[in-house]
């Protein structure tokens, strides 16, 4: 495993120290207007709380340690986690539970997960409190009606940093059947270059430990790395990087990118079972439980419709 100290490789586009050039590799929002997306994500969280039951879940001391869960309609279901995005500053729960109406009609229970925001919360103490989320739902899934070993998470942007780093912990990651991420970060040195390192107080050795791409092993839980086609370039990056030191070290991934999407649009087909994101997502639901896991092939590459 890689111990942290070094970078992977990412492409040299020729930026330097040119902040505005970075910025526009790494900050969708500054080619196409979120507030749509951010809408939606909120409308449809609030039509699922309101024709779902659903509960809060603290699973820790802090104000925002809570989770939105919505149950199964029968026990011993399937559980989709969710970690939202925002660059570790902005969202929670209440807006990420969008796909909450389409993953139980598909006959799985769902989580959205709320953590701490930047930057009045480091990198590292999110991820702390994100693990500690995701052991709180495995520890409780039969008195929550899950079926323990059949639990897959997905994270969105920063969400899927902060679910890839749930995997580096071998005791929490027996329990996950899959990752799914969405639109990732997996090497966080380039965010130094850009406005976002600043904003939530990022220094070289917090972004080290907290870079899943240098931390991949063999026997992790498989994961699914999905990005949009229209997504800015440090993205698609981002996902080349994280599919080569998977391979490397043995670890298992599929990759998908689907055309005509964009960083804010591809989350929102999360549960969908006519969209490409959502019938990966559902397949993965659907798999039956199994007593262990074996490694995962070192990977495949498609291109979804």
């Amino acid at each position: 495993m890689n111990t942290g100290t070094d970078p992977r490789p990412l492409p040299d586009r020729g930026w330097g120290a040119d902040r505005e050039s970075w910025d526009r590799g790494y900050l969708p929002g500054a080619t196409i207007s979120p507030d749509p997306f951010l809408r939606e994500y909120t409308r449809l969280s609030a039509e699922a709380r309101r024709v779902l039951p659903w509960r809060e879940i603290a699973y820790g001391p802090g104000d925002h340690e809570r989770a939105h869960f919505f149950p199964a309609a029968a026990p011993g279901a399937p559980l989709l986690v969710f970690v939202h995005g925002g660059y570790w500053q902005e969202l929670g729960p209440a807006e990420s539970a969008f796909a909450a109406r389409d993953v139980v009609a598909a006959g799985a229970a769902f989580a959205a997960l709320g953590y701490g925001l930047a930057p009045r919360h480091r990198l590292d103490e999110i991820g702390t409190q994100v693990r500690r989320g995701v052991a709180r739902l495995c520890r409780d899934a039969e008195a929550l009606g899950v079926d323990g070993r059949r639990v897959v998470l997905a994270g969105h942007s920063a969400g899927a940093q902060l679910v890839a780093m749930c995997l580096r912990s071998r005791p929490e990651a027996t329990r996950i059947r899959a990752a799914v991420l969405i639109s990732g970060l997996y090497e966080l040195e380039p965010l130094l270059r850009t406005s976002i390192g600043p904003a939530i107080r990022l220094d070289p050795d917090e972004a080290a430990r907290n870079s899943p791409a240098r931390a991949l092993r063999a026997g992790m839980p498989p994961l699914l790395a999905v990005r949009g086609g229209d997504e800015p370039v440090g993205f698609a990056d981002q996902q080349d990087l994280l599919v080569a030191a998977a391979r490397a070290a043995g670890a298992g991934i599929t990759e998908v990118v689907v055309p005509g999407r964009n960083h804010f649009d591809l989350p929102l087909g999360l549960g969908d079972p006519s969209d490409p994101l959502g019938r990966e997502v559902l397949a993965r639901l659907a798999a039956p439980a199994s007593p262990t896991r074996t490694a995962g092939t070192p990977g495949t590459k498609g291109t979804a419709a």
